[in-house]
């Protein structure tokens, strides 16, 4: 399906950062994940039984305003993300679709104009056909510079969606 939205993972060069000291300026957390199935950020997979993993704390607008020169003052939040401890383990996404095997509940969409400031936040069941729809009616208005995905019901930051 092509799409005028790309799904994007926490890029190489940030998480070459993340695994040394977190965006709350902590030393990474190593977790065995002997189940699998933590949502990964580095690849946006789902971790494989016995993976080695980092959970630390990320904090994508600022990271995004950084690259972008936007100011998101309080729009700023830091959480607990999981990734690849060593990077040879990952091998990035397959593509720049949604991620839908990622998503087992429900998703708040949040989108940001270009100053980092919230615009709307949309509530979205699991589902790669209602998470397009979604994201192509946020991305026909101008104003939306960035979308970030979040976990309802834990609200960790699970990916971001840019303008194709």
């Amino acid at each position: 399906m092509t799409t005028g939205y790309a799904v994007l993972p926490i890029a190489p060069v940030v998480l070459a950062e993340l695994r040394r000291v977190d965006d709350a300026d902590n030393v990474p957390v190593k977790v065995h994940d002997a189940e699998g199935g933590s949502p990964l950020r580095c690849c946006l997979r789902r971790a494989e039984p016995g993976a080695e993993l980092l959970l630390l704390s990320y904090a994508p607008l600022r990271r995004w305003a950084d690259e972008t020169g936007a100011h998101p003052g309080p729009y700023d939040e830091v959480g607990p993300v999981f990734v690849h401890a060593c990077p040879a383990d990952c091998f990035g996404p397959a593509d720049t679709a949604y991620p839908a095997a990622m998503h087992q509940g429900d998703r708040v969409f949040r989108a940001y104009d270009r100053n980092g400031h919230i615009l709307r936040g949309v509530l979205v069941e699991p589902g790669a056909e209602l998470a397009h729809e979604v994201l192509t009616a946020m991305f026909s208005d101008p104003e939306v510079a960035v979308v970030h995905v979040r976990a309802v019901g834990h609200g960790c930051f699970q990916h971001e969606v840019r303008r194709a």
